[in-house]
């Protein structure tokens, strides 16, 4: 826990709620222990959505589909989602899940290895949501930088690791070494990169919210 808990709940407190299908997906995911955003990360989402009304989103990481689901609730009703996953056991759950909520025209699933599908991609994504192996991230987003316009949005969930991001990385477990020290450089590399202004925020287990300079 980044930001006290007692904190957290409070702030949580005010939430106005998602809809039922969105309380429902979420009840399911916390009891078959699927990783999906936090509360405060939902809110921020909302937030940036309300701000920037995206029309082209692009998701890397959809587990069974909530977050994407939240965003093309909170976006503007022609925006259109595109996601990716790998994992091959959530695919046939977010797909069933898109259509329960008579969201399958608005969200095309991509399956497979993010870094091989994303170097496939053209066009352009102005709202860009990185939810997806941590330790990738660094190799991702030399193709994410590809497909954001100058203006374009780039949020990356997980990066502060409960708070071990800060430690030695001989204070971490060795398993965990490696995501550590590509996340350092990843955050490094999202704050000294010319073309991207970032901020970092303790929000959820942390999150990056990038723009791309205008040039």
């Amino acid at each position: 826990m980044i930001v006290e808990e007692r904190m957290v709940s409070f702030i949580n407190s005010f939430e106005k709620g998602n809809t039922d299908f969105l309380d429902e997906l979420e009840k399911y995911s916390k009891e078959n222990k699927v990783p999906i955003i936090r509360k405060e990360m939902q809110s921020l989402l909302k937030f940036l959505l309300a701000v920037c009304r995206p029309l082209h989103i692009l998701e890397v990481g959809t587990a069974v589909g909530f977050s994407a689901l939240l965003m093309k609730e909170y976006a503007p009703e022609d925006c259109h989602i595109t996601t990716i996953e790998k994992y091959e056991k959530r695919i046939p759950i977010a797909k069933e899940n898109f259509k329960k909520a008579g969201r399958e025209k608005d969200i095309t699933l991509l399956e497979g290895d993010a870094a091989q599908i994303l170097k496939e991609l053209h066009g352009f994504y102005d709202f860009i949501f990185m939810d997806a192996a941590k330790g990738q991230y660094i190799h991702f987003l030399p193709d994410i930088m590809r497909l954001m316009p100058e203006g374009g949005l780039l949020i990356s969930d997980n990066v502060l690791q409960e708070g071990d991001i800060l430690e030695s990385r001989y204070a971490v477990t060795r398993r965990n070494r490696t995501i550590h020290a590509r996340m350092r450089e990843y955050l490094y590399e999202l704050k000294h990169h010319d073309l991207l202004e970032t901020v970092i925020l303790p929000v959820g287990d942390g999150v990056t919210v990038s723009v791309k300079r205008k040039i």
